[in-house]
């Protein structure tokens, strides 16, 4: 079987939780042949992966490279382009009334629609990054703005706005016009511009889509542009964008198989078919992360993941400051590369420190060759993002035996259960007083973590999750099963992962000596 797995900003290129399923995929199912379709950013980028036996080849489709030329310029797309584009620029513009599903359904059917058509355009011969900033799209998009425009109180669009819009849409819709990937089966690896990857395969072959969502890719969208310095229009028209394609992708995938129960009710809210949906968890190889025989000399919070503003360490910052009032050994050690693009946070987290006065107790150690050695260094491991799926480092951490802090986002109090201590998100007191809780008391602390790694045998080991994704391949590669749901991932997928009475309070259940004290 040949499987093409698309993604964006991640695998080959980039470490992450995405990036470490990718691997584990290609690698853990060496009977299947692959193809990577990456969306990059201009090409140029350099893996940081070894390729394994069974890929193929990696191919990039950069999405921020040069513009096609001049903004405006060139010859009338004509009609074939412009129906498709009047179409898609409704979708986008026009408010839509998510209370009324009939409405969003057929949103969302049009959408999909228009891609098409643009898609087509392309797939004849078109030129789509040169139709989408011509001047005869640019007029379309302010005539579309001003006359279903509702909202009166904030500046009409400008055709600064017009060029800017339209700059944006032509280089996320350039997977329409890449080359056509040829596989048995596409699966994306998130929501978002991926998703056109196999919308178009759809289109071309008759590809069956797989699509798994690790975060949630719109509401990342949404915060991401919370502070973006574009003007209101843009960035309204950008994120129903965004809101237009995730409901398309949704439409239009033939399995939809979510990280976590908290994926999967977002996906149906915004139009997902639960008779197409299995919930997949992610899962991680014991033997790779033993469980720790010791602890730290002195009391310590660990984190380990990228720098990043999604992982919200000023609130793990700020949180342990607190912490070192109560217990002035306490140390926190965060652990993880920082991306290129987020040397300012980086900074902005050690000025914190500093202005903390947590020097050398708090401390940025960067990316570490081995991530057992990262949870191993801590007596707790702490993840206070605002955003997860189903995140890698809670489970490796709990599969070492450490209990975990952690922040209640995506599927995080699914992985945890009653096995660490899970509160609400930029809550930097109430990680506090939950690190205090988990560093003074030692049975409960070595308790949760026995129960933490017991957690991760039962529920997320590697060889599950690789089962469920060759059962889903192997369905939909049926010609005779490709019509309905393989049936065999009926009941034993969903739910079979007990929920936490309650996250907030999980570490009730847990009294010293639950599990005959020190493990």
């Amino acid at each position: 079987m040949r499987i093409a797995l698309v993604s964006e900003g991640t695998y080959p290129y980039a470490m992450g939780g995405v990036s470490i399923w990718c691997e584990q995929l290609i690698r853990g199912i060496p009977d299947y042949r692959w193809e990577v379709v990456a969306l990059t950013v201009d090409g140029t980028e350099k893996p940081v992966f070894t390729p394994p036996d069974n890929l193929d080849r990696v191919h990039s489709v950069p999405l921020w490279g040069a513009r096609p030329g001049r903004l405006g310029g060139g010859d009338r797309p004509g009609a074939a382009f412009t129906e498709s584009y009047e179409v898609f620029l409704r979708a986008l513009v026009t408010p839509l009334e998510t209370t009324r599903s009939d409405q969003g359904a057929v949103s969302r059917s049009l959408f999909l629609l228009a891609l098409r058509g643009l898609y087509e355009y392309a797939a004849d011969g078109g030129d789509l990054s040169a139709a989408l900033v011509s001047n005869e799209a640019l007029g379309m998009m302010l005539d579309a703005w001003r006359e279903l425009r509702v909202e009166q109180s904030v500046p009409a669009p400008t055709v600064a706005d017009a060029i800017q819009a339209a700059w944006l849409m032509e280089h996320m819709l350039r997977p329409l016009s890449a080359p056509v990937v040829q596989a048995d089966i596409v699966h994306s690896s998130m929501n978002g511009l991926s998703t056109l990857v196999g919308m178009a395969a759809k289109w071309r072959n008759g590809t069956p889509l797989v699509m798994s969502e690790h975060g949630i890719y719109l509401r990342e969208r949404y915060i991401s542009y919370l502070n973006d310095d574009a003007s209101h229009a843009v960035r309204v028209l950008a994120l129903s964008f965004f809101r237009s394609l995730a409901g398309a992708a949704y439409l239009i995938t033939d399995v939809l198989a979510p990280h976590s129960a908290y994926n999967r009710r977002w996906q149906l809210h915004n139009g997902a078919d639960p008779d197409r949906m299995w919930t997949m968890y992610n899962g991680v190889e014991p033997a790779e992360f033993p469980a720790a025989t010791s602890e730290p000399t002195v009391p310590t919070i660990s984190f380990m993941g990228r720098i990043d503003p999604l992982k919200d360490l000023h609130t793990l910052i700020r949180a342990f400051a607190i912490v070192r009032k109560e217990i002035p050994a306490a140390r926190l050690r965060i652990f993880g590369g920082t991306p290129a693009v987020n040397r300012i946070y980086h900074e902005s987290c050690e000025k914190l420190i500093n202005d903390l006065g947590l020097e050398g107790a708090a401390v940025l150690e960067g990316r570490i060759g081995n991530a057992v050695d990262a949870y191993h260094a801590g007596s707790i491991v702490a993840l206070t993002s605002i955003s997860e799926g189903f995140p890698y480092t809670v489970v490796e951490a709990m599969a070492c035996g450490r209990p975990t802090v952690c922040t209640n986002v995506g599927g995080v109090a699914e992985a945890v259960g009653e096995t660490g201590i899970v509160v609400a998100p930029r809550d930097h007191a109430a990680v506090a007083e939950a690190c205090i809780k988990l560093l003074k008391d030692n049975d409960l602390r070595f308790n949760l973590g026995y129960a933490a790694r017991q957690r991760v045998l039962e529920h997320f080991t590697l060889s599950q999750s690789l089962q469920m994704y060759r059962n889903v391949y192997e369905g939909l590669a049926t010609p005779l099963r490709a019509a309905e749901p393989p049936q065999h991932l009926r009941g034993p997928v969903q739910g079979r992962v007990p929920a936490p009475r309650d996250p907030h309070t999980a570490v009730k259940s847990f009294t010293a000596g639950l599990y005959g004290g020190r493990q």
